[in-house]
């Protein structure tokens, strides 16, 4: 016997997990929201993503998707009313940027402690590199898919929300305004507050 929904194996506050959910959340498909923590991840979703990280997406037909980037686009191929996609070049090089070196930076920036070899000074001005980019592009039009929020704001968004809240204030002290006021919309919307809702972890006793 099948699922009737999707089963989304999510931890809150996964940059990766958040592009997931805004995207599912966009094309209105429902799923069961199973929160785990990713320091005891549950045999049930180890199961069927060995690779033990989230998102992880368990369809009604058994098959699994283990890339956020998948989820999206999954999502988007079975409606998309708010014409997502298609992504254009720019677009396509942006989202690859933040998933290489941006967030190859980020970690090291966020995380120096975790690296033998990271300066957080320094890598929070190579990340920076990729965020001024995006101010400039910023400044030009309001979302970085045109006229209105798409594929690559809400695939980006995330890790940008990220790299901000490690330090806040160095953040909104720097020279990119229009970065920080998409940044500022994003967080602000109804869309993120929703998918940012909390959820109890789950259990598979769990009724």
């Amino acid at each position: 016997m099948t699922a009737s929904r999707p089963i989304l194996y999510s931890f809150r506050r996964c940059p990766y997990a958040m592009r997931a959910r805004l995207a599912l959340h966009v094309s209105g498909i429902e799923v069961e929201h199973r929160e785990i923590l990713l320091k005891d991840k549950p045999q049930a979703m180890l199961d069927v993503s060995p690779k033990g990280t989230v998102p992880v997406l368990v369809l009604p037909d058994g098959q699994v998707l283990e890339e956020s980037l998948d989820v999206m686009r999954w999502a988007l191929s079975q409606n998309d009313p708010e014409a997502w996609l298609p992504l254009d070049n720019q677009m396509r090089d942006w989202v690859a940027s933040n998933d290489g070196p941006f967030k190859q930076a980020l970690d090291r920036y966020k995380y120096a402690s975790r690296f033998d070899d990271a300066d957080a000074e320094t890598e929070r001005e190579i990340a920076a590199t990729f965020l001024r980019q995006l101010d400039a592009a910023l400044r030009q039009q309001p979302w970085l898919s045109g006229q209105a929020p798409g594929f690559a704001d809400h695939a980006i968004f995330p890790f940008t929300r990220q790299y901000a809240m490690t330090d806040r204030d160095w953040f909104n002290a720097q020279d990119w305004p229009a970065l920080i006021s998409w940044l500022d919309t994003l967080l602000a919307s109804d869309r993120f507050a929703d998918i940012m809702q909390k959820h109890e972890i789950w259990s598979p006793q769990a009724k």
